[in-house]
């Protein structure tokens, strides 16, 4: 134990990583390494929840999401990087909290009936679907997390955590903690390249491997201000996509002049797009550059994942011994 508090979290491997992932979780996943124990954890198995039916990948999506891990900050000297599947003891923890959770709190899970509308076309009327909640329990409470870092919209499953620790502390005596929300906020609105959520679902994202061409080709197709038809009418960069984006990779007094140039006109939104192409690609040349070395050395990134998955699983073996002893197994 290093006498930090202890959080866990991870995300599910879909795909290459985007901006959306980059601003809304991953940078800060890395600020917070210095000041907790950190647990992140490869969720293969939450994402056969709605892909049950089309896997094939799933091992790629995990080494290229690693990778995209360590190429923006995540170190394995400051964080426990492992793979869900390879810590037989979530299936196990997942299993007895099945026994005891009321159907009733899977059901009044606000995000299930969001997830459901929204995975038109898909069968995800399973029983796994529904008691994702119960892994991601097992996934937090194996680690006997202090925090779990999520944003607004992830609270209700910390709170269904919460529940699911204090029924079986009830039960069979004092053995988890009761994790606490760590409320973080994406350090900008990062919008897909149609003003829409960036997913890769939607193809509207900007991958942090992207080269600086398909960069350019994705920051031409974007969005801008809706009321400015042509140059000649002044823009609000307020309400433009292609701005929000300026004020994260564009040097400060560079987007003070393209503020005032789309005020006045005097900027153009092909011309603007074109700046910010340039931009965006020297910001993610850092991140881009480490990108190409790991996936070049697919055995490094194994290993890395390899040494973590032995960390997370001592420490989830030990959990494991005293739930076996509260239900007397």
């Amino acid at each position: 134990m290093s006498g930090k508090k202890r959080i866990l979290s991870g995300m599910r491997p879909t795909g290459p990583l985007h901006l959306g992932n980059l601003h809304g979780a991953l940078n800060q996943w890395v600020a917070l390494q210095d000041e907790y124990e950190c647990f992140y954890f490869v969720a293969d198995w939450h994402a056969l929840t709605s892909n049950y039916e089309d896997p094939v990948g799933l091992d790629e999506f995990t080494l290229e999401m690693a990778a995209d891990w360590l190429s923006a900050g995540l170190s394995p000297e400051k964080s426990t990087l492992f793979v869900q599947s390879h810590v037989k003891e979530h299936a196990e923890l997942f299993l007895i909290l099945s026994m005891i959770t009321p159907l009733s709190w899977l059901e009044r899970n606000p995000t299930y009936k969001d997830q459901m509308a929204q995975l038109v076309g898909k069968d995800v009327s399973t029983f796994g679907f529904l008691g994702y909640p119960v892994l991601q329990a097992a996934d937090i409470i194996m680690y006997l997390a202090d925090a779990v870092p999520v944003g607004e919209d992830q609270i209700p499953h910390v709170e269904i955590t919460r529940e699911i620790a204090r029924r079986f502390n009830h039960l069979y005596g004092p053995v988890f903690r009761e994790p606490q929300v760590l409320l973080t906020k994406a350090t900008a609105r990062i919008l897909g390249i149609d003003r829409r959520k960036m997913s890769k679902s939607y193809d509207n994202a900007i991958y942090l491997g992207d080269p600086p061409e398909t960069i350019a080709e994705r920051t031409s197709r974007m969005i801008t201000d809706p009321q400015r038809a042509r140059k000649s009418d002044p823009g609000d960069p307020g309400v433009c996509n292609v701005f929000e984006f300026h004020k994260l990779y564009t040097d400060p007094e560079k987007v003070k002049e393209i503020d005032a140039g789309c005020r006045s006109a005097a900027l153009g939104c092909v011309e603007c797009k074109k700046n910010l192409a340039v931009s965006l690609a020297e910001g993610l040349a850092p991140i881009r550059e480490k990108r190409a070395h790991y996936m070049e050395r697919p055995d490094q990134v194994k290993q890395i994942l390899a040494d973590g998955t032995q960390k997370a699983r001592a420490v989830a073996r030990q959990t494991m011994e005293a739930v076996r002893a509260g239900v007397r197994l």
